[in-house]
């Protein structure tokens, strides 16, 4: 195995997430191509999510082995979108990347007033160079017709369908890869995501002159359109213009080449002496005990390190059991610590966290989180999760737009409710406004009560034009527990006081923590983890957990649920001698129960309403508490409302398999059986490899196991030589 690489496979389509309407659809414009292929399987994520996997563009590549100083050895993984078209047709005159006259070349960061404009401007510039465009894709608002972005290709991109191959119409695709992405951006104008513009075939201004898009021009479109740039906009538009400048015909500026300079350097990972060498020897020695282990690196046009990624094989498994919900942990790159590491965390079957994959980012920029996010998906199978959590930041929000469109994207509770306390100054030590600011958050179970209180509080407190207020509240939906109930997040934010489940490394890694002193302690971490994960599958198999009460609810999930998770479930069954129904009403086979709570042992003062919805003829119930999307079990005013009716066992669809002790998981990624080509040698290693190291985890486990692995490999190889010897 030593030297070689492996190119991950390209992700298959994902499927959609359960109960996670999608937010945005997408269509296919006049003169794309053909519908069939490009979306293949309608209604699920496969152009969003795949096409959005564009390793090549986003600069993403892989080893799987040894890491090269001079990274002369990276593969990169491209993901080719096969098309399908129109007849409209354009031939040229000159070979690879061109420039206009008086349309100078699209770049990265160049923003329009509108989406026309920008395809004006680039209708101008094919126009002036002598090759037509068309929409290969766009996507719009869900039930909406507003436009939301769109990808414009060269109309030689593609080939002819199988339909059209015995044509006698002459052949003019050629697969050009030319293209720009477009994308609204929250100024309302429109960004320029994305651009290729090498073609490969040659330029015919007469043809390009007959083509659709060039007759549909109008007066508007003929004019010059030129695209906004204000300070901010043109430094993108300088540093993401360096890969034009460098082939001869980028701007000439010298001022404007210093400013691109420096912001280029901003975005280098920032290594002291010697950190290189502890990078390259961390990936080399753990490659040695973890051969699926994979790191990504993101380097700039220099060849300097900006950005890496990196995962086990362990990880990668873990994910496909426990992976619905996901947990960006930023803290060390918000808190300037020295090490800007990001974390994907995730819990597993225990309530215990668990690692997705590790980063170290040179910035936190739009561009760097949808690599990251990018690179993360790839090596997840394409598969995003249902909920993904992270700090209140307004880069990483628009990354996973652009990366994860279907996912929940929720924020940290605790993180809010602390910046909160952080931003108001003198207030942040009134502990009669942390009362009520917690009250109002934790306590509201209806949207106007929350509304309400929060409009009460900023009142009496004289912090109504409060800026941080005013933006966190228009951000509400993500973070108040009261806009999630639909949002599962399997036990990560408890919604209680702020606790969360979320750091990994908490403890081990601080603000002073050296790059070595965390490589050094990063395969410990994972140890205590995994022996961790161990010991509590022992004693959730060993250890039956002492009862509390005499409820059958509690018995029947002493034997299903881990320990662990048995005991946040038992301390709702506790309470639910704090309930009584003080009403219901019936609707035909769905009744609605209102319940009234008071506090421990008869406490009057605190009493709370609960609605509760029961259907009876599919045994489903709806509380308004939200207690099982948010943790994953039942809460204490469903149980009382089963038992109420005479049901003996919290129901089947309410006990999920990731909390059960029983829960079987082998932490190899998944094997695929289906589709392998018997004539492509390199998918035959794959899959016996991927095979045979299920084989290898299970045979360590104990030296029986070891033995019973050890004796079946000796009889297949004797079984695989009998075959090489019939064939000689």
């Amino acid at each position: 195995m030593t030297g070689d690489h492996h190119v991950l496979p390209l992700p298959p389509p994902p499927p959609p997430p359960p109960s996670t309407p999608p937010e945005l659809h997408n269509t296919i414009e006049e003169g794309s191509q053909n519908s069939d292929q490009l979306f293949e399987d309608d209604g699920n994520e496969l152009e969003m999510e795949r096409n959005d996997i564009d390793i090549e563009s986003s600069g993403l590549d892989i080893e799987s082995n040894d890491l090269q100083d001079d990274c002369d050895q990276m593969l990169e993984i491209e993901d080719y979108h096969e098309s399908n078209g129109d007849d409209a047709t354009a031939v040229s005159v000159e070979n690879g990347i061109s420039q206009g006259k008086n349309y100078p070349p699209l770049a990265v960061g160049m923003e329009f007033e509108s989406y026309n404009d920008a395809y004006n401007y680039y209708n101008c510039y094919a126009k002036e160079l002598g090759f037509a465009i068309r929409v290969k894709s766009s996507w719009t608002k869900r039930n909406s017709k507003e436009k939301r972005g769109a990808v414009l290709c060269c109309n030689c991109e593609g080939f002819k369908t199988i339909k059209e191959a015995n044509s006698r119409r002459k052949e003019t695709r050629t697969g050009c890869l030319a293209m720009i992405r477009l994308r609204l951006v929250e100024s309302n104008r429109w960004r320029v995501d994305e651009v290729k513009l090498e073609h490969n075939h040659l330029f015919d201004h007469e043809r390009a002159q007959n083509c659709k898009s060039h007759k549909k021009m109008d007066a508007v479109a003929k004019r010059k359109v030129e695209p906004t740039v204000d300070v901010e906009v043109r430094t993108i538009k300088l540093y993401r213009t360096s890969m034009v400048d460098s082939v001869g015909y980028g701007c000439s500026n010298s001022l404007e080449g210093e400013i691109s300079e420096c912001v280029d350097r901003s975005r280098r990972l920032k290594l002291k002496k010697g950190d290189s060498q502890i990078i390259y020897n961390f990936f080399s020695n753990i490659q040695l005990t973890n051969p699926n282990f994979v790191y990504l690196i993101d380097l700039n046009d220099e060849g300097c390190l900006r950005n890496i990624f990196w995962i086990d094989s362990r990880s990668r498994a873990a994910y496909g059991y426990f992976g619905d919900v996901v947990a960006v942990d930023t803290t060390c790159l918000s808190n300037k610590y020295q090490i800007p590491l990001v974390a994907f965390v995730g819990v597993n079957h225990h309530g215990q966290s668990i690692l997705f994959g590790c980063g170290l980012l040179g910035d936190d920029t739009f561009e760097t989180y949808v690599w990251l996010f990018r690179a993360w998906l790839t090596c997840m199978s394409g598969r995003p999760p249902q909920t993904i959590i992270t700090d209140h930041c307004r880069a990483m929000q628009n990354a996973i737009s652009e990366v994860f469109p279907r996912a929940h994207h929720r924020l940290h509770l605790s993180h809010v409710m602390q910046s909160i306390l952080e931003n108001l100054g003198e207030l942040q030590e009134s502990g009669v406004f942390q009362m009520i600011l917690n009250r109002t958050v934790y306590e509201t179970v209806k949207v106007d009560e929350f509304e309400m209180g929060w409009d009460d509080m900023i009142r009496r407190f004289g912090i109504t034009d409060h800026g941080f207020l005013c933006t966190l509240y228009e951000e509400r939906e993500r973070w108040a527990p009261v806009y999630q109930k639909d949002t599962f997040f399997a036990g990560m934010c408890t919604f209680q006081n702020g606790e969360s489940t979320i750091s990994f490394f908490d403890g081990y890694v601080h603000k002073q923590t050296s790059l070595k002193e965390f490589f050094d302690t990063y395969e410990l971490v994972l140890q205590k983890t995994h022996k961790k994960e161990a010991v509590s599958d022992i004693e959730s198999r060993g250890l039956s957990p002492v009862l509390k009460t005499s409820c059958f609810y509690e018995l029947q999930l002493s034997k299903l649920y881990a320990n662990e998770i048995f005991r946040r479930f038992q301390d709702e069954v506790v309470l639910m001698p704090c309930l009584r129904i003080t009403q219901s009403h019936a609707n035909g086979h769905v009744i609605t129960y209102m319940l009234k709570e008071h506090g421990a042992e008869g406490d009057r003062s605190n009493t709370r309403n609960f609605e509760v919805m029961y259907d009876k003829a599919g045994m489903e119930i709806r509380c308004m508490c939200s207690c099982f999307n948010f943790n994953g079990y039942l809460c204490r005013h469903g149980l009382y409302v089963l038992k109420c009716n005479g049901v003996e066992e919290v129901p089947f669809q309410y006990i999920l398999s990731r909390w059960r002790k029983d829960f079987k998981r082998l932490y190899i990624p998944n094997v695929e059986s289906n589709n392998i080509d018997s004539s492509n040698p390199i998918q035959l290693f794959d899959h016996l490899y991927r095979r045979s190291m299920q084989v290898v985890e299970e045979g360590m486990k104990s030296r029986d196991h070891y033995t019973v692995a050890w004796q079946a490999f000796k009889e297949s190889l004797n079984k695989v030589r009998l075959v090489a010897n019939n064939h000689v």
